[in-house]
């Protein structure tokens, strides 16, 4: 082989190394134009002004969004929280419950009740060594028993005169011809915050150190336990403002509310394009995930052809194939 033959093929694997870079990262971002360009075309007014579909398919994911930024987290230090649509229940029963004490004692209380079992989670997992999985397992099943038990199995209606709790999830502001909802405000705001922690602050320099080595930083001098701490408590207090809200958009707390949620959480998170071994992915990549599911299911109820059930199963195979295709990118940058 040719000294020349040396050098293109060095380029080659650079192009297809940058390539692998390119796609895992923003490979998300470029099937949601794609989508956004099929639908444009497929869809009279898709696109149209003011935007209804659009907001109305971000109103829809707002909540899973929220849970899906906690996840993130999670996933970026290399655990897994399962315990966050059991979580969401707990929140949603305790703000449905203080509802007619006004919004802010409702909400606080919400999430406060999910981010104490979030910050248990982390807890036994620093402390007892003991995996991810198994731990955010068994709280996902104990705090499901707790909310059901405390309930008996029934809806807590929200109180009629709760009308600023009812406004959280119902309300919405006008911008012009716009009007936008309260959850998909928050939704924003919310990952704007989440990008600001991860990118200017040291807590966020650390969930990447934790992910990327745990060895490693704990030999730098990183309280890796402290991190592990602080992320599982923020996915619950996340998951909780999640079941607030949903409290307030159904009037009502249900204790079966949320089952699944980690699995819709989880997949918007790997779509986004965060490894789920941890260390690589943003808050961005994962909102473009959870856009870029919500504009796939909302294009299968726009067509009217696929069954729930079915999309059910179109969600484990879209998991299963980026996954899949994350690995392939990995071995090859």
């Amino acid at each position: 082989m040719t000294t020349l033959d040396n050098v293109g093929s060095a380029r080659g694997r650079v192009m297809r190394a940058k390539l692998a870079s390119f796609l895992q990262r923003q490979g998300a971002f470029v099937a949601l134009v794609i989508l956004f360009v099929f639908a444009a075309f497929r869809y009279e007014n898709f696109l149209g002004w003011p935007p209804e579909n659009l907001i109305n398919v971000l109103r829809q994911n707002s909540m899973v969004g929220l849970v899906a930024l906690g996840m993130t987290f999670v996933i970026l230090t290399g655990g897994i929280d399962l315990s966050v649509g059991s979580l969401l229940a707990v929140a949603g029963v305790v703000a449905a419950s203080l509802a007619g004490k006004g919004l802010v004692v409702a909400l606080i209380a919400g999430v406060a009740a999910a981010t104490i079992l979030g910050l248990v989670n982390g807890l036994i997992i620093s402390k007892a060594r003991i995996q991810p999985f198994i731990v955010t397992l068994a709280m996902m099943i104990a705090a499901r028993g707790l909310v059901l038990a405390y309930t008996k199995e029934d809806t807590v209606r929200v109180d009629r005169s709760a009308v600023s709790f009812a406004e959280l999830g119902r309300g919405k502001i006008e911008v012009g011809a716009l009007d936008l909802p309260y959850p998909v405000i928050i939704l924003f705001v919310a990952f704007a915050l989440g990008w600001l922690v991860l990118t200017q602050t040291r807590f966020g320099r650390y969930v990447y150190a934790l992910g990327d080595n745990e060895e490693a930083a704990r030999l730098m001098g990183l309280n890796v336990d402290r991190v592990t701490i602080g992320v599982y408590a923020l996915s619950g207090a996340l998951a909780g403002l999640a079941g607030a809200i949903l409290a307030s958009r159904l009037g009502a707390g249900q204790p079966v509310a949320g089952i699944g949620w980690e699995l819709d959480a989880i997949a918007a998170v790997v779509v986004g394009g965060t490894l789920l071994t941890g260390g690589q992915g943003s808050v961005g990549a994962t909102l473009v995930g959870v856009i870029l599911l919500g504009m796939i299911f909302n294009i299968f109820n726009l067509e009217g052809q696929i069954s729930p059930w079915w999309q059910l199963v179109l969600r484990g195979v879209i998991l299963l194939a980026v996954v899949v295709v994350q690995n392939r990118l990995s071995s090859r940058k």
